[in-house]
């Protein structure tokens, strides 16, 4: 039987149930030796149906990228102030320790400066004696 009519045919002139049944199964053989492949074919239901799964997939692979996402960025936020402020600290520091190496610096200045400068006076005045 290599044709749906050649089947009808049989399956009309058959003389019982059981040879029906039969010439069925036989015809459903031959569709499988002639197909093997036909039970491995997806439908056009069966594509939606993983599409559809796929697109709930990938939204629930984007919410959690999202949620960690804005996790990460909270974290960075909070290690950013803490850094500055870790860094304002430190430049007050530095500028109060500037101020201060300043004021040693001018007083280190006058502490040789005044005794020079009395010491020009005296060497003129002798100077100017000795003329």
């Amino acid at each position: 039987m290599n044709s749906a009519v050649e089947l009808y045919e049989a399956l009309t002139s058959a003389p019982d149930d059981k040879t029906r049944a039969r010439l069925i199964a036989e015809a459903f053989e031959r569709l499988e030796e002639r197909y093997p492949h036909l039970p491995d074919l997806a439908t056009q239901a069966h594509l939606r149906e993983t599409e559809l799964r796929l697109q709930r997939d990938i939204e629930r692979v984007r919410a959690e990228l999202m949620a960690e996402i804005e996790r990460v960025r909270a974290e960075l936020n909070t290690e950013i102030e803490r850094v500055r402020a870790d860094l304002k600290t430190d430049i007050e520091r530095l500028r109060a320790e500037l101020k201060t190496d300043i004021a040693q610096v001018k007083a280190d200045l006058l502490k040789w400066l005044v005794p020079l400068m009395f010491a020009q006076v005296a060497a003129i005045a002798a100077l100017v004696e000795m003329l």
